[in-house]
């Protein structure tokens, strides 16, 4: 399975907008991200139409979680920018070829689809046990615990 480099910019961003009090520009989470602004804003809008962050318009605007870090899962922000279909798609390959089987033979998913749908299965639950705060203590257990108040400081300097 390949997720879209927008799933890496999006778990970044929600990861820093944990504990922000004030919205920070799109453009300022690009600029601390070394990622194009436009293609950034494409990642907030996703996440912001499924609802995990919310715009603030205005001279002090820009973007904050809608809710906290805890409540919102990996899950949630994988589906919200590459969407929430399945990681497999059975084409019934079974029902081809030379010696195809009748499709009345085929009432039940064939074990590479139920063996697919599975895995998909137990990814998608993974994911959704993993919440943005639990990333969050995740970095700070690597990278110490002024990476992310550093982080926060640097993003709400122009914030304000």
């Amino acid at each position: 399975m390949k997720l879209s480099g927008g799933v890496e910019w999006a778990l970044h961003c929600c990861v820093v907008l944990a504990g922000m009090q004030r919205p920070v520009p799109a453009a300022r989470l690009a600029e601390f991200h070394d990622v194009s602004a436009s293609y950034l804003a494409k990642q907030l809008q996703g996440l912001s139409r499924a609802g995990l962050v919310r715009s603030v318009q205005g001279q002090s605007g820009g973007y904050l979680l809608t809710r906290a870090a805890s409540e919102i899962t990996v899950l949630d922000v994988v589906e919200a920018v590459d969407g929430d279909g399945r990681t497999f798609v059975c084409t019934e390959v079974r029902q081809r070829g030379p010696l195809a089987a009748e499709p009345a033979s085929c009432t039940a998913p064939c074990p590479i689809a139920r063996v697919m749908w599975n895995a998909d299965r137990a990814w998608r639950e993974a994911l959704r046990a993993v919440s943005i705060a639990d990333v969050a203590e995740d970095v700070t257990r690597a990278s110490g615990t002024e990476a992310l108040p550093r982080v926060r400081a640097w993003l709400g300097a122009v914030a304000r």
